[in-house]
Formats: C-alpha cells, sequence, structure tokens
C-alpha cells in the first residue's frame, strides 16, 4: 500500500505493519485524571479519540495486528527512578493516591486504556515503565516474531511518549508514520514542533499523515 504523507509517500505492507497506539489512557484522557490534577486541558487530547477510534476500527476490519501502551509502574516503584518520579512540583506524584487510584500504577482504574479504545482478545498490550515503548518491554520481541517492519503511530502526548517511542523505532530500523489528528498535547505548540522535526531532513524519524490517507488506503 501506499499513501500521501510527508514529506513524501508512505509505504508499506498491511501484514508487515502493526499499528502503535501510545498511553491513551483514562489519568491522562479523562476529566478528573492525573492530567487534569497537573493543571493541563484534557479536552485537547479528548479531541482525538474519534479519528483514532476510526483508524482502530478499519484497522481491524482488515485484520491487521494492534498494540497499545500503557505507562505504568510496578506497585512497589521499583521500576520508577527518583529522577523521574520526583521532577517538579506536582500536587500528586507517580504512585500517589490520585482521583482513579494509584497515579501510573499497572492495575489500578486510571491506568487503563478508555473504552472507546480498548484493547480486544488478540491485540497486545505493553505496560511500560519509561516514555518510550522499547524501553525495559517485550515490544521488540513481539514485533521481531511476527516479521513486522513498519509502524503506524497514534497516541499521546506527541512530543513525550510518542516521539520517543517513534525514535526508538527508528534506531531499530522501523520505518514509521505518526497519524496527525491521532496524535496530541497539552500543548498545541509542541505537537507542531514534534510533527516538524518527525518529517524534517526527508522524514529523519518518520513520515506524518492525515488519517484520511490512511483510511482511504485501507477501506479502498
Amino acid at each position: 500500500m501506499q499513501i500521501i504523507a510527508n514529506p513524501f509517500p508512505f509505504e508499506f505492507q498491511l501484514d508487515r505493519t502493526a499499528l502503535v497506539i501510545i498511553d491513551m489512557q483514562r489519568d491522562f484522557i479523562e476529566p478528573g485524571g492525573f492530567g487534569e490534577t497537573l493543571g493541563n486541558d484534557v479536552s485537547l487530547l479528548q479531541a482525538i479519540v474519534p479519528a483514532t477510534q476510526a483508524v482502530l476500527q478499519a484497522w481491524r476490519r482488515r485484520g491487521g495486528l494492534v498494540i497499545h501502551t500503557r505507562e505504568a509502574h510496578r506497585p512497589d516503584l521499583a521500576d520508577c527512578p527518583p529522577a523521574k518520579r520526583n521532577r517538579g512540583t506536582p500536587a500528586l506524584r507517580i504512585g500517589d493516591e490520585g482521583p482513579m487510584g494509584r497515579i501510573l500504577i499497572a492495575g489500578e482504574p486510571g491506568n487503563q486504556i478508555i473504552e472507546a479504545l480498548a484493547p480486544i482478545e488478540g491485540e497486545i498490550v505493553i505496560d511500560k515503565p519509561g516514555k518510550g515503548a522499547f524501553y525495559a518491554t517485550g515490544l521488540q520481541s513481539e514485533l521481531r516474531g511476527r516479521g513486522i517492519r513498519s509502524l503506524v503511530f497514534m497516541g499521546v502526548t506527541t512530543e513525550v511518549c510518542v516521539q520517543t517511542s517513534m525514535r526508538e523505532a527508528n534506531d531499530r530500523g522501523y520505518d514509521c508514520l505518526l497519524l496527525e489528528d491521532c496524535t496530541e498535547s497539552y500543548f498545541p505548540a509542541f505537537k507542531a514542533a514534534a510533527l516538524e522535526m518527525i518529517r524534517a531532513q526527508g522524514a529523519i524519524v518518520g513520515w506524518t499523515a492525515p488519517s484520511a490517507s490512511l483510511l482511504a488506503a485501507l477501506e479502498g
């Protein structure tokens, strides 16, 4: 398949490509969650849910591989270094009791993927202790075992976990596409800058495209 993308068309084989949905968790997306307690406007992230859901449904109809990630730590915080937990002066830190349970702890209500994008049987869920989807996870083994060569990314936030994961993937030899209207930041200027960085210098990290380009290819 080939789709219109920036800076030039993106080519992929569906059976060698995975759809990777980064951290669409209740604590980041829903009102009353961790993201909102930090003073962020979560409606910015909520706005991408319909487009993200449309791509997910179309990808499922074609039988493509789907991978969901969650930023999640062990209850004892053994995988959360002080350099991460103690940064800044937030009202709540990782591991603290928040509106939806302990913040970013595996198994807590707020750590779950939102209902509109919830994984179904056969889809892979990766709990990651860092910003990148490859660090201290089994993602590379899952991809290699399935012969995956290309990755299509959606999720939040663009400039942090999404971009970090794309850079990790690029270093491991994967061609990566980011769907522009299926990713967002609490800071719109950061999203815009991240998109420019990703596709600069001939797709130095990867390609970007509107979801309509991918949907047209999947449904054509």
